[in-house]
């Protein structure tokens, strides 16, 4: 795409669920407190389930999913100038697979915004790999919109929590949670979970006074990676609150946790220590079906 940093378009999956419907108006808030665009997708490969079998259907049957489409299309725009109506919104429409289109509608996109629970073309896209893959694959930060119950709407009080590790992806996630809390008003929750283990010469036998020492110089070797991961930005955003958590124990647990009375968690795509692979498989599931606020999933800058 030929869109330039300034105007490239906020991205919504929609499929006329609840779920999408709460997703495109979050990210109208979005867009129009940041100055972009709108651009509202609806994907279906009708293609593929009208010709199982060898057997083509009448092509009524691709009219109607079409229709079906547009229609699904004008009642959500219809919505978001509701709420918003100076918002610059597009309409799309594709009749294909809907993980690919959305992958490549993520190139010169500024975020890509899902709903947390999906039907028609979306039904199952957030469930196991498929949710991986949008994050693996595509060229922007992608928001998983939910709220504290199914089909509720995202909660738009409480802090922005931020997952921070020491990794590439981490420090973007940073930089974003700061941005998002700052024009939120919120106060910012960074959380650094480290898992416990046997410090280097610690044995089994040592003595007690040993291992509190090796604890405490572990436990001051994260407090440092905590304190050079938000060093300056603090500064950059003197009107973000921080709260800083230190904690020992499972990241995902840790966030969950948390999140619980959050407006937003921020976390990066791949991280390394307590977070390493906090993205794949299992736990990026856990993360996407457990958390009742907005998941937004940042990758690193480029460059």
């Amino acid at each position: 795409m030929s869109t330039t940093a300034v105007n490239r378009p906020i991205v919504v999956g929609v499929d006329g669920s609840t779920s999408a419907l709460h997703a495109a108006l979050w990210a109208a808030d979005e867009a129009a407190q940041r100055h972009r665009p709108l651009r509202l997708v609806f994907a279906t490969d009708s293609y593929a389930f009208g010709c199982a079998e060898g057997m083509a259907p009448p092509q009524s049957y691709f009219d109607e999913i079409e229709a079906a489409g547009t229609r699904v299309l004008a009642d959500v725009e219809a919505a978001v100038r509701a709420a918003h109506p100076e918002l610059g919104v597009a309409l799309d429409l594709q009749t294909a697979a809907s993980v690919p289109t959305l992958v490549e509608q993520t190139d010169g996109a500024h975020l890509l915004v899902l709903g947390s629970r999906g039907t028609g073309g979306f039904r199952g896209m957030l469930v196991g790999s498929t949710a991986v893959a949008l994050v693996a694959h595509g060229h922007c930060p992608v928001a998983v919109v939910r709220g504290p119950a199914p089909d509720a709407a995202a909660p738009t009080a409480g802090p922005v929590v931020v997952g921070v590790d020491g990794s590439p992806t981490s420090d973007a996630a940073v930089a974003v949670a700061f941005d998002e809390a700052s024009w939120r008003g919120a106060e910012l929750v960074a959380v650094h979970a480290w898992l416990e283990y046997a410090p280097d010469g610690a044995a089994g036998a040592a003595p007690a006074r040993r291992l509190d020492a090796e604890w405490v110089r572990a436990e001051q070797e994260e407090q440092e990676v905590m304190a050079e991961r938000l060093a300056g930005w603090q500064e950059k955003y003197p009107d973000v609150a921080v709260r800083r958590v230190l904690t020992r124990g499972r990241p995902v647990e840790r966030l969950l946790e948390h999140a619980t009375g959050a407006q937003l968690l921020v976390v990066g795509s791949r991280g390394h220590g307590g977070f390493s692979g906090m993205l794949l498989g299992s736990t990026s599931q856990a993360l996407i079906h457990h958390t009742t606020c907005t998941l937004l999933v940042v990758r690193q800058a480029a460059g």
